[in-house]
């Protein structure tokens, strides 16, 4: 159980007892818990979504959730989404880690995650009810079980950072558990739309982390951040697209 103690204190601002840092081998480590800490995130958000749905509209009400979501996991992902694309705009690999190192977040960056959390803030509001709570279940649990399957598909950059610790501290059978999580996990909560949105999700963080790896020459942590950021968004897309198409 000490593997899901470092994966939820690495994943949430959740308190829980035990050291508070933990370098990106041991974090590899417990990576095979990623998705049971997406599940709990999921719980957790489902009852925030539940609670200011009876009280707010339902635009205001995903603007609350969304924001919950994003602060229980300390905004982890959607710093390494940012580093992403501010990177992209460097001349070379090593020019390209520099930016994404950098703290201050450039205008590629700022406009990007702007435009992110609006989509994806909009994206739940439209949901229909007997959709949404599914939807924000299971998003968060599809989106975790992407790094430790990714981590065996993806070289970690040279060097000594986390992204590269993460790589080589992922067990070889990881990837395993993971995939049950992404396949049957969406499966039973939303049936063939679970699938569907599990398939769009993963092949959506598949696509950016080659693209954004291919242009570092690995997978950094930021990578990492940006494809659940990814796998959540276009999980949740493809429900929305999936009750439309059936309204």
């Amino acid at each position: 159980m000490n593997g899901l103690v470092v994966a939820a204190r690495y994943l949430t601002i959740v308190p829980l007892p035990g050291r508070t840092h933990h370098g990106g081998a041991a974090v590899g480590v417990a990576a095979a818990w990623f998705p049971v800490v997406g599940l709990g995130l999921g719980l957790i958000l489902v009852v925030v979504d539940r609670v200011t749905g009876v009280l707010f509209p339902a635009l205001l009400a995903s603007l609350l959730t969304v924001t919950a979501w994003k602060l229980i996991t300390g905004g982890l992902h959607l710093d390494g989404l940012a580093d992403c694309l501010d990177g992209l705009v460097g001349r070379d690999p090593e020019h390209r880690l520099a930016i994404m190192h950098d703290s201050r977040i450039g205008a590629f960056g700022a406009i990007g995650l702007i435009l992110f959390l609006m989509i994806e803030i909009v994206a739940l509001a439209e949901l229909p009810e007997a959709v949404r709570w599914r939807a924000v279940l299971t998003a968060p649990m599809v989106a975790r079980a992407v790094p430790p399957i990714l981590a065996r598909a993806f070289p970690g950059v040279r060097g000594d950072g986390q992204g590269a610790a993460f790589v080589a501290g992922v067990p070889r059978w990881a990837w395993l558990p993971a995939l049950g999580f992404c396949g049957i996990g969406p499966a039973v909560v939303l049936g063939g739309a679970g699938i569907v949105a599990a398939g769009a999700g993963f092949g959506v963080a598949v696509v950016v982390a080659r693209f954004v790896s291919g242009r570092v020459g690995g997978m950094t942590g930021d990578v990492f951040g940006a494809t659940v950021e990814c796998a959540e968004l276009a999980f949740l897309l493809s429900v929305s697209a999936w009750a439309h198409a059936r309204l």
